[in-house]
């Protein structure tokens, strides 16, 4: 009897403390409607900035009619050498792939979320140049992968925290 009144009284609780889900209502929802009235331009940075495009492109969703917002996007993609041998040949590179996002209001022309997103991965050089480079593009893969996941995620924040309670 104690446990069920003690459950019962933590529901209670639980329900009261003002919790909503990020993406309630699924791909009908607030936050997901949010998200495909979001255009995103196109980004420089050659590859590194078309693999991050195309990620958030897949992320957001197909565009709504109405796209009130647009998403300004500079990748910083820089490749370090580091364990360098005694014959000064690198054994590890470090790709960190940055990008510098502004979210602006297409009707008013305001900034209103400038943020960064980034993450880094570590290759080894091997003895095939072959090998090194598709370790190299693959983790420019992966990489873009996270950072558009990092941008998309504090969109639907923002989206959530920006809407009517």
């Amino acid at each position: 009897m104690k446990r069920a009144a003690l459950l019962l009284l933590l529901a209670a609780a639980v329900s009261g403390c003002g919790l909503r889900p990020v993406y309630g209502g699924g791909a009908s929802g607030a936050t997901a409607s949010f998200l495909r009235s979001v255009a995103v331009q196109p980004i420089a940075g050659g590859r590194t900035g078309w693999l991050v495009r195309a990620a958030l492109a897949d992320r957001l969703g197909e565009p709504s009619g109405d796209q009130r917002y647009r998403l300004e996007v500079e990748v910083d993609d820089d490749l370090t050498g580091f364990g360098i041998r005694g014959d000064t040949a690198i054994t590890r590179e470090r790709r960190t792939i940055r990008a510098r996002y502004r979210l602006v209001d297409n009707a008013t022309g305001q900034v209103v979320l400038d943020a960064t997103a980034g993450s880094d991965a570590g290759i080894d050089v091997v003895s095939s140049d072959v090998a090194t480079l598709a370790a190299e593009q693959t983790a420019a893969e992966r990489l873009a992968q996270v950072v558009a996941d990092q941008i998309v995620g504090r969109l639907g924040l923002y989206a959530h925290a920006s809407r009517p309670r």
